[in-house]
């Protein structure tokens, strides 16, 4: 029997149609003694490194064509599948590469509009934006070789391998830092009955769910290859128990099905559709007899570096809908481009826009902070303004998750000259505040641009200022006409089922929406097109367990997955597993 640990000094190297792919032992793994082997991890058969990485590959596209935007959901529930099998006995080094490969596979067909978005803002050739694109999918991917480093390490110390990789897979979700944050739970968004658990666990608790599923099946997919493995060995080899690295069961026996495994895999959904299917009557219960309001959304369709329509499209638009019946109007995100003097920028904005609108207003705009110094270049702020039904301003909430590139250039601020080689990469600022956009008795939490994707930032702001109603404003036509914008839209959904409250998107290309506290969309536009939107909307407080708990459980999974890592497991633990 050849241990993990034996496993990872092998030359990678080695002949996959030798004696040891036949499952005959190393001399030295012979040599073993009895009590040593039948105490440590049961180990098993790798499959060839290039088969590995082909199925590697193949769960990185299925990633993908699973992901909002492509929209094969169902895929979901076996995409990961390849991977699984492909990461079983690998060295944590080996694990990690498998990992890298499925990620980096993932991300250059997912979020192929990284090279418009690229070429249009950083202002450089094609191929380069092309260069800069893989070595971002390169960095992206990290996040899967992360989980298959993590799985690697904790299988070679012996833990449950299925175990491993479920905490892995969480880990790596909550802790690995991406510029493009995505979720694997995302996959279900058009099948919202398998997402409502989100508000016990948020979008980690529906990834799991799925991640159960794949689990399982990948459990039958290496029973009936070690079946095979073990009918394909030498004669005489099964009768020791030692000597297959495949066999993890008595003597002249197969690998045994891992039946828990299988009962979680089937578990795991169904519970989940039938938890989903209760919330979702008692929530829309809870949301007819919440208090009504119709709610107006400008998309004005403006060209990134052309918005001299914006003013005229805007009180344009707002008070048709208005006459509409419309009881708020929500614009997008910069939608009047013009900086305000911070000093000034209530009565600039009252006198210039909105005393002319008739409508109560959330207005995305631009507040700028004059320096002390003449010689400096001042503040500005992305910001959302809320503005009275007389246009009186009555709050304001400044974007605290910038953009790359988009809003500020990394290094900018140290190094000046970056700005004259990516001239269209922005200046901005963080805000600092959570306090919600307040009117007429209401709490609006506000999110600017893709900070609606980040569970951790809503929970803060939710959990600051408890509002009734969540809205967003954003600008996707920085990725063209693409996918991107739906991939936005399906990750926010699951802000409002995590809450459980109505969420307001406005956007300046689309896709802009209401989406009810189940993750249903109430109302869209199209992409690239001008519009309004009207749809109805209800005032809505909820405590759910995710937002009361947060990630503290995600958290104390990342401890667990490294202890893992890092310690073997323990003796007595392999002596039961062995006797089992």
């Amino acid at each position: 029997m050849t241990t993990a640990h034996q496993q990872e000094s092998e030359a990678p190297g080695a002949d996959p149609a030798g004696g040891e792919a036949a499952g005959l032992p190393r001399p030295e793994a012979r040599d073993a003694s009895a009590a040593s082997a039948a105490s440590a991890p049961s180990a098993v058969r790798p499959l060839p490194a290039r088969l590995a990485y082909g199925l590697a590959a193949l769960s990185g596209f299925f990633y993908f064509l699973g992901f909002p935007g492509m929209d094969l959901w169902p895929i979901a529930f076996f995409g990961l599948v390849p991977l699984i099998v492909a990461l079983r006995g690998q060295t944590p080094g080996r694990a990690a590469l498998l990992g890298w490969i499925a990620g980096f596979v993932m991300t250059m067909t997912g979020f192929y509009w990284l090279l418009e978005m690229l070429r249009v803002f950083s202002g450089f050739p094609t191929i380069l934006c092309a260069l800069f694109m893989a070595i971002l999918c390169a960095y992206q991917a990290g996040r899967i070789a992360l989980c298959g480093w993590l799985y690697g390490r904790a299988e070679a110390r012996g833990w449950p391998g299925p175990v491993a990789f479920a905490l892995a897979f969480v880990t790596s979700e909550l802790v690995f830092p991406l510029l493009f944050p995505w979720y694997y739970g995302a996959s279900v968004h058009n099948a919202p009955v398998m997402g409502q658990v989100a508000d016990l666990g948020g979008p980690y608790l529906v990834g799991l769910v799925l991640v159960a599923a794949n689990l399982a099946l990948a459990e039958l997919v290496m029973f009936r290859l070690d079946r095979g493995l073990l009918r394909a060995a030498p004669p005489g080899a099964h009768r020791d128990p030692h000597a297959y690295r495949g066999a993890v069961s008595p003597p002249g026996r197969g690998r045994p099905l891992n039946r828990a495994v299988l009962a979680v895999g089937v578990a795991a959904p169904a519970l989940a559709a039938v938890y989903g299917v209760l919330r979702m009557r008692a929530v829309d219960a809870a949301a007819a007899a919440a208090e009504p309001i119709t709610i107006g959304i400008v998309q004005p369709n403006l060209a990134l570096f052309d918005r001299r329509n914006a003013v005229k499209i805007h009180v344009n638009r707002t008070r048709e809908l208005a006459k509409q019946g419309a009881g708020l109007v929500v614009w997008s995100e910069a939608g009047v481009p013009q900086a305000f003097r911070e000093s000034a920028y209530k009565t600039e904005v009252q006198r210039s826009l909105t005393s002319r609108l008739g409508v109560p207003t959330v207005v995305g705009t631009v507040v700028h902070r004059l320096p002390p110094n003449t010689h400096e270049r001042g503040v500005s702020f992305n910001t959302a303004l809320m503005a009275g039904e007389e246009g009186e301003i009555l709050g304001r909430y400044d974007k605290q998750y910038l953009l790359a590139f988009g809003e500020y250039l990394p290094l900018g601020d140290t190094i000046p000259y970056l700005y004259t080689l990516s001239p269209n990469s922005g200046r901005f600022s963080p805000g600092t505040s959570l306090a919600p956009l307040e009117w007429n008795g209401h709490r609006l939490a506000t999110m600017i641009c893709y900070e609606d994707i980040l569970p951790h930032f809503v929970n803060k702001l939710v959990a600051e200022g408890d509002p009734d109603l969540l809205v967003n404003l954003t600008n996707d036509a920085w990725f063209g006409d693409t996918t991107e914008p739906w991939i936005h839209l399906a990750l926010a959904k699951m802000r409002a089922i995590e809450h459980r409250r109505y969420l307001v998107r406005a956007t300046n290309s689309g896709v802009s929406a209401i989406v009810d506290p189940v993750g249903r969309v109430v109302v869209h536009s199209d992409t690239f097109k001008e519009q309004s939107l009207l749809g109805d909307a209800r005032f809505m407080r909820a405590r759910t367990v995710y937002g009361t708990v947060q990630d503290i459980p995600w958290y104390a999974a990342a401890v667990v997955i490294a202890a893992m890592a890092l310690f073997t497991r323990p003796e007595r633990w392999r002596r039961q597993r062995v006797a089992g």
